[in-house]
């Protein structure tokens, strides 16, 4: 009878005897890992093995399992406290669904599905927009205003209006009346002044004759100077009296 004893899944020794206890085997593994009965229990065919082995024509597989040191406990409360600190996600998006699917993926497909049934209605919108516009464009404006305070100053001023034009047309008058009046009295006033310098002039000219005398008959022995003294003396009296006549006429 072969038995092949196993640890960690791994085949730790081989007995090849006619008959076999458990403590035999207990003999060979503590031999083998220097490991006392306490550390360990063993196993066979899946089930807890702590008896002899009676069938002596069969090949045996014997696992050596070691034991776990264990405590009171307390796992349970540790594993709540480090859940409190972790965040819970928001991101439901991130997960899958039974097919192995995303729920991001699924949701994006339905929403293209929404965008494209509503495709048609959208066309027919700015179809609709478009005519609206050009009716818009074609039409002739209709323009209403309606302001009873407006339509009542708008009638005052009209009213203003003609009566400043008539009140403008009448100061104009009256100043043309005024104007010919003033050249009248101008023309008056330049004629008797006008009078007078003619009264100066003539007045002038005679004592100028009686100076001209005086000279002749004072240079009557000096006969050539007195025939080219007599020319000039004409000569002086005639720009004498132009000058006069010239002050006359600008009075």
């Amino acid at each position: 009878m072969v038995i092949n004893i196993f640890i960690n899944n791994k085949r730790l020794i081989t007995v090849n005897t006619s008959t076999i206890q458990y403590a035999q085997i207990c003999e060979h593994i503590e031999k083998a890992t220097q490991l006392q009965t306490d550390d360990y229990y063993l196993t066979s065919n899946g089930k807890r093995f702590d008896g002899d082995i009676a069938d002596q024509h069969e090949l045996h597989n014997i696992h050596c399992i070691l034991r776990q040191v264990g405590g009171k406990g307390g796992f349970g409360s540790m594993l709540r406290a480090i859940g409190a600190q972790i965040e819970k996600t928001t991101n439901r998006e991130a997960c899958r669904d039974l097919s192995g699917r995303r729920l991001r993926d699924i949701n994006e497909e339905k929403r293209l599905r929404a965008w494209l049934d509503k495709q048609g209605e959208r066309e027919r919108e700015a179809e609709e927009r478009k005519k609206r516009k050009i009716e818009k464009l074609l039409a002739t404006p209709k323009h209403e205003f309606k302001d009873d305070q407006y339509e009542e100053a708008r009638a005052k001023l009209t009213e203003k209006v003609n009566d400043a034009l008539e009140e403008g047309l009448k100061q104009a008058e009256e100043a043309k009346i005024s104007a010919t009046d003033d050249k009248k009295t101008d023309v008056d006033a330049c004629g008797a002044t006008s009078s007078k310098a003619d009264l100066g002039c003539k007045r002038k000219s005679g004592t100028k004759d009686k100076a001209k005398a005086n000279k002749k008959k004072k240079g009557a022995l000096w006969i050539g100077d007195d025939i080219s003294g007599s020319d000039s003396d004409d000569s002086d009296d005639s720009e004498d009296e132009a000058i006069a006549s010239k002050k006359a006429i600008k009075i």
